[in-house]
This record gives C-alpha cells, sequence and structure tokens, in this order.
C-alpha cells in the first residue's frame, strides 16, 4: 500500500522507494539475492535461474582491468560482489548504493568479497578525478537521476585506459496505442522511473560518447534477457504458491505490459561497454 501511495507522489529517491518495497526476499527474483534478469543460454528454465543471473554479471565483469580500483554502481542486494572480486581480482572494490538498507542487507556477502559498501548517488560519486580501474553496473543505469551525469562521473573518476561495462535497458520507439501508453507509463511510476531516463540504445551511446569515453560498444540482446527471463516469471505466476494472492495478481498485470513492451519491439536489453581515453 505505501509502494502503491508513493506513485503517486514520487519524491526525491524514488529508486530507493521501489527496492525498500521489494525487500530482500522479492517472490520473482530469479534466484535468492539476485535481482538482475540474467543472461539466458536455456528459454527460461528454474534450473538455470541463478546460473543465468550469474553469467551476466561475469559478461559484465570480465572486459574490467585485473588487479585495479573497481565500482559497483547500484549494487543491488551485493549477490554479484563475490562474483565480481573473483572474476576481475580487484585490489579495491567498492560497492556504491543510494539505498542504504541494501548496503546493510548485503553486508555478508561485501565482507565475502572483501568490499566496502558506499552509500552514494550515481550521479555524483564520491571518489576523487582519475583513482578508478573498472566501474560495473548490473540494471541500474536507468534508476540513476541522470545518465548523462552518470557518465560525465565515470569519466572524471576512471584512469585512462579505464573501463566502463554496464547492462541497461532502452526505450526503442515511442508508445503509440493505448495499451502501449498504459503499459509504459505504469512501468514508469511502479519502478520509479524519471520519464526522461527513456532514451534509445544509439541515444545511450551517444552520451557516452558526449561524456568523453571512447571506444563505445552498445549490444542488444533483449532475446537472451528479457524473453527467458518473462517466460521463466510467467511460469512461477501460474502456480498458486509463492506469494499472496494479490500479490500474484498484480505481478500478472505487470508482466502482461512488460511483454508487450517487448513483443512490440519499443523496450531492448542492452550491454554497453566503454574507455577512458
Amino acid at each position: 500500500m505505501r509502494h502503491a501511495a508513493a506513485m503517486v507522489r514520487q519524491g526525491t529517491n524514488p529508486a530507493a522507494r521501489v527496492y525498500e518495497s521489494i525487500g530482500s526476499s522479492f517472490f520473482l527474483a530469479l534466484a535468492p539475492g539476485w535481482l538482475n534478469l540474467g543472461l539466458w543460454e536455456g528459454p527460461g528454465s528454474e534450473d538455470e535461474a541463478e546460473d543465468a543471473c550469474r553469467r551476466l554479471v561475469t559478461t559484465l565483469a570480465t572486459p574490467l582491468p585485473a588487479g585495479g580500483v573497481v565500482l559497483d554502481v547500484g549494487n543491488g542486494l551485493a549477490a554479484a560482489e563475490p562474483l565480481i572480486a573473483r572474476t576481475a581480482r580487484p585490489r579495491r572494490l567498492a560497492a556504491v548504493n543510494i539505498t542504504e538498507w541494501q548496503l546493510a542487507a548485503g553486508r555478508d556477502r561485501l565482507r565475502e568479497a572483501t568490499a566496502c559498501a558506499v552509500a552514494g548517488d550515481a550521479a555524483r560519486l564520491p571518489f576523487a578525478d582519475a583513482t578508478v580501474d573498472g566501474i560495473i553496473s548490473v540494471e541500474a543505469a536507468f534508476h540513476f537521476r541522470s545518465r548523462a551525469a552518470f557518465f560525465a562521473e565515470c569519466y572524471r573518476v576512471l584512469r585512462p585506459g579505464g573501463v566502463l561495462s554496464i547492462s541497461d535497458i532502452s526505450v526503442e520507439r515511442w508508445m503509440v496505442t493505448p495499451a502501449e501508453l498504459v503499459a509504459g507509463l505504469t512501468q514508469l511510476r511502479v519502478f520509479g522511473l524519471r520519464p526522461h531516463m527513456a532514451m534509445t540504445a544509439r541515444q545511450i551511446g551517444a552520451t557516452v560518447r558526449a561524456a568523453g569515453l571512447a571506444d563505445v560498444a552498445v549490444t542488444p540482446c533483449g532475446d537472451r534477457v528479457i524473453a527467458p527471463a518473462l517466460r521463466l516469471i510467467a511460469a512461477r505466476l501460474a502456480s498458486p504458491a509463492g506469494a499472496p494472492a494479490g500479490h500474484r495478481a498484480a505481478a500478472r498485470l505487470l508482466l502482461r505490459q512488460v511483454d508487450l513492451l517487448w513483443r512490440r519491439q519499443i523496450i531492448e536489453y542492452q550491454l554497453i561497454r566503454a574507455v577512458r581515453p
């Protein structure tokens, strides 16, 4: 009920409100502790769910320079931190999150990864110029106050040769039919998104370049992320178990809306990589 009321008046930090409502044991999380959609090899089965979540993080962490200082911006519940630590082998790993309760909820995983928790805004990173070797961000940039400000901050804090590796969701065309408009506006409000964060892949890439980053690669992969995740969630919601009936009903409605946006090629999933020259 608190989440629904906040949809009318979002406040200054809508992303924090969303994840406070979701909590640390979200019944639609693809695997316990994981809040990403995964990178799938199969069609979207329970057996592959955790592997898919881990595969997405590994794919994003692999390009990061080994042995450097790495930031995970918007780190969620810190399930990714031990995996980032094993993949990139940073000498220092910092988890940056504007939602302080998530940092507290993930403290055991942060300790396992020997990572420090940093309460901070992605659009104003609390790090000195040219002190970071790699930045990873998994499905968080669309929540940030400004992508342009975030990419500018990445340029500022990265050392020359430093790598930015993130995943993001693009909006490839305007919604035109009533069903598309209702679906799009509902998703914006439910997930605490600001309308200006709806950007095409081309616009996101151009924003990265405008910040001064180079060698920008934007790779669509929604067929390996969004499609299988939607299939798994639909299968879960077909079961009467797992959550109260009201939660399942609301989730089915939201799932139909996201599925419509995906099938009509309005949304796409992007892997984005760039280098600080």
